[in-house]
């Protein structure tokens, strides 16, 4: 039998390496590869990647997963193949730019037949973004951003209009003054291809305006996870949900409860954009704080508004008291000599009484007092509070709605709001502390105080510059390239206002924001869940910090100041987001060699803040290495004094010390620990192998005690406590060297938790606190 071997290889290798568009198309030319086969297409579609606008996405594909055959590889077909060498050759592709900066106007857009379009030149007057590098994340609706047209030596004026993806936004307009702009961008959740395009008549070419155009892509991630600042307009019961304003504006706009909750919005997204900018330029990312959205008619264009456009936009909650209009006005003249509490505790109550957060919830609240007034016959402000606190369940800031009329309500007013130059008619509105003569600067203090009400709502105390010192006066410099006449300084405003030229967040603020739960970036290191810090004076003048969730920064104050002016941080990374130190070794003298010359010799005093925000204050840092600090152990050995949890303050409330033997005698072994309690911690009595113990504390409470045991045959050793404690100590936990955990003996949910463990390198010699009829102070004694 005769087999017949047709050798059909080079044909099946050469067919799998042909595309299927190759296959059902002609061949490429003689010699030319894959990649320069897919480089030629048809007529048709050249035409339609040269006309579109759309620059690529700024997702891009994995060039490199196995999944995806790459179209670059040559063909490794013959050159001598005779089906190649009767194809005519295909038209070759024109190379366009790859700049995202054009000149539209004056590119010529098709060739010679019409059917291919010429790449666009790069423009020297396309815009340039310089506060923000394309492809970047952010996690705000409203960006800031700024940047720059052509150069300085040539200065130009015209207008930005700002285009987004289509059927997306309206396009917005803003002024461009000697070359310089600022805009506020909209974004949508994902991607944002955005069109910047500058006009300007010195740059018209005959009966055309030029217009040249740059694109920027940016990535907006909401912070869902995130706890948001919640929006609540405050009404009396009988309240006709109005707000003070000129006829004009009334005629014009209205007055009524609708525009207040634009303008209010409109106003938190300024709040928004401005954070969210401060942060980035003190290194920690584009984080800010977040808003509740709802699905509602739109307002931050007055396009969308008109229409009835539907989008997601931030809630504002109307909540009415069950005060009416009139006590509300009448408790705050009662008040006005003595405080804002009288209007705060009623705002509180109808919040809480609102939201009902549950025990163990936070809740962030800005509250617009609508019913403010102004009296012309008293020539004072009614119903109207400016206070923030960030103490309790829920965080809250007050301020009225005297400024209210002179708001922006969407984006396209926001440049005519805060350059408005009209002067304050005080037979209608009031001009709040001389400071709002005009409405530009109404809207200034307006926007600015209630934003500083909000920094003490997120922790923030007084500062020596910025927001929390009054700088907000400045807060339409960030907003305006050019600022107006200012009736409180008598004098022409600047007319050039560069980013030096803001006002902005002090650092210890940004500092705090950083770490405050509503400013979590996905990429920061999880925080712990205790926030508690200790301080541990040590030998040769070393104080020793330490906490769970890291050491985040330091505040001096010398006597007599009342505002801090040295601080020193410890955040790692430019953005902040690699973690911080868990433990921290400072010295007396390098603490005093950072303050002034002058103050060096003056009582400090230390605010000392973990990276949970927890806080702890030493009232004077020389006595961490007075006799209360340090104890002599019976082998001669010296032990430290952690810092006191707990008041101490209970009537009948006697110091105690307990030195553990265990500590200095290595015959004795603790083998368990004994612990009297009911609702609180009563005592804590510590055994040994020989029978023998010692208590502190009282052994009433729960009769017998509960007791804990060490595993002291194989090595298992006391480490430290975990403590819950107020004005006195609520419960504690016991923990080991095996990882063992006792569970919390007490109230497991009383006071706030603290963790006791030794620094490195020392050990538990003893405790140390106070005793009434429970144990109301309570401390850790460490020794080398």
């Amino acid at each position: 039998m005769v087999t017949v071997t047709i050798s059909t290889m080079p044909f099946f290798k050469d067919l799998r390496r042909r595309s299927k568009t190759r296959f059902r198309t002609s061949s490429s030319p003689e010699g030319q590869s894959n990649g320069d086969m897919m480089a030629g297409k048809s007529t048709s579609t050249l035409d339609t990647l040269s006309s579109n606008n759309t620059p690529p996405s700024s997702i891009k594909p994995n060039r490199s997963s196995p999944n995806l055959p790459t179209l670059l590889k040559s063909n490794g077909a013959s050159s001598g193949s005779s089906t190649q060498a009767s194809t005519p050759p295909q038209r070759p592709v024109p190379i366009s730019s790859q700049s995202n900066r054009n000149s539209w106007a004056a590119a010529s857009v098709l060739s010679v037949n019409g059917t291919i379009r010429t790449p666009l030149p790069a423009s020297p007057y396309a815009p340039r973004v310089v506060s923000i590098s394309d492809n970047s994340w952010v996690h705000q609706k409203v960006l800031l951003v700024h940047g720059q047209i052509g150069d300085r030596h040539h200065p130009l004026d015209g207008t930005l209009m700002v285009i987004h993806p289509p059927d997306t936004f309206p396009p917005t307009y803003w002024p461009v003054s000697e070359s310089y702009f600022k805009a506020l961008v909209h974004l949508s959740p994902g991607p944002n291809k955005l069109r910047f395009d500058f006009t300007s008549p010195k740059l018209s070419s005959g009966s055309i305006t030029a217009s040249h155009s740059s694109w920027i892509s940016i990535n907006y991630l909401p912070l869902a996870n995130n706890p948001p600042l919640d929006l609540v307009i405050l009404l009396g019961k009988d309240s006709t949900g109005t707000f003070d304003a000129v006829p004009e504006r009334i005629k014009r706009e209205g007055n009524g409860l609708d525009v207040a909750i634009r303008k209010y919005r409109m106003a938190a997204y300024l709040w928004q954009a401005f954070t969210g900018e401060q942060m980035f330029r003190n290194n920690f990312g584009r984080r800010c704080f977040r808003f509740e959205e709802e699905w509602q008619t739109g307002s931050l264009s007055f396009r969308d508004t008109v229409a009835g456009q539907m989008r997601n936009e931030a809630k504002v909650h109307v909540i009415r008291t069950d005060k009416t209009v009139a006590q509300l006005r009448d408790l705050n003249v009662a008040q006005q000599c003595e405080s804002a509490m009288g209007l705060f505790t009623v705002a509180r109550d109808a919040v809480e009484d609102y939201f009902r957060p549950r025990p163990d919830q936070k809740r962030y609240v800005s509250v617009l007092l609508l019913d403010s007034h102004w009296e012309t016959s008293t020539q004072t402000i009614t119903g109207h509070a400016a206070m923030g606190s960030d103490s309790g369940n829920i965080k809250m800031a007050i301020f009225g709605s005297h400024c209210l009329q002179s708001y922006p309500s969407c984006l396209e007013e926001v440049v005519a709001a805060l350059t408005d130059c009209t002067r304050t008619d005080t037979n209608y509105v009031g001009n709040d502390c001389g400071e709002c003569g005009s409405n530009w600067e109404a809207a200034n203090i307006g926007i600015g105080t209630h934003l500083h009400e909000i920094g003490h709502l997120f922790g923030c105390p007084h500062q020596e510059s910025g927001v929390m010192m009054r700088d907000y006066v400045r807060l339409n410099r960030t907003f305006t390239i050019r600022e107006s006449y200012s009736t409180r300084i008598r004098a022409q405003g600047l007319k050039l206002c560069l980013p030096s030229d803001e006002c902005g967040w002090h650092r210890l603020d940004a500092l705090r924001f950083r770490f405050h739960p509503c400013f979590h970036l996905p990429s920061d290191v999880p925080a712990s869940a205790d926030e508690s810090l200790q301080v541990w004076p040590a030998d040769n003048g070393k104080i020793l910090l330490t906490a769970a969730s890291g050491i985040a920064f330091i505040k001096l104050y010398a006597e007599g100041d009342d505002t801090c002016h040295t601080f020193i941080e410890y955040v790692n990374g430019e953005s902040g987001n690699s973690g911080i130190s868990r433990q921290v070794v400072v010295t007396e003298t390098e603490l005093r060699q950072r303050l002034p010359a002058n103050k060096q010799k003056k009582k400090v005093r230390l605010e000392i803040f973990s990276g949970g925000l927890g806080s702890h204050t030493i009232p004077d840092i020389s006595l961490l290495k007075s006799k209360h600090s340090l104890v002599k152990l019976p082998n001669g050995q010296v032990g430290y004094r952690g810092n006191c949890l707990g008041s101490s303050q209970l009537e009948g409330s006697q110091r105690e010390q307990l030195i553990l033997e265990c500590a200095f005698n290595q015959k004795k072994i603790l083998t368990s620990i004994k612990i009297y309690h009911g609702a609180a911690l009563n005592g804590l009595e510590f055994c040994y192998e020989d029978s023998t113990s010692q208590l502190f504390g009282r052994s009433d409470g729960n009769f017998a005690g509960d007791e804990f045991v060490l595993d002291a045959r194989r090595g298992e050793i006391l480490m430290g406590f975990y403590v819950r404690a107020g004005t006195g100590i609520d419960g504690i936990e016991i923990l080991t060297s095996f990882g063992r955990k006792s569970g919390v003996y007490g109230d497991a949910k009383g006071g706030l938790g603290h963790t006791l463990i030794p620094p490195r390198g020392f050990s538990i010699a003893g405790v140390s606190g106070s005793c009434a009829s429970w144990i109301d102070g309570f401390s850790l004694i460490i020794t080398h």
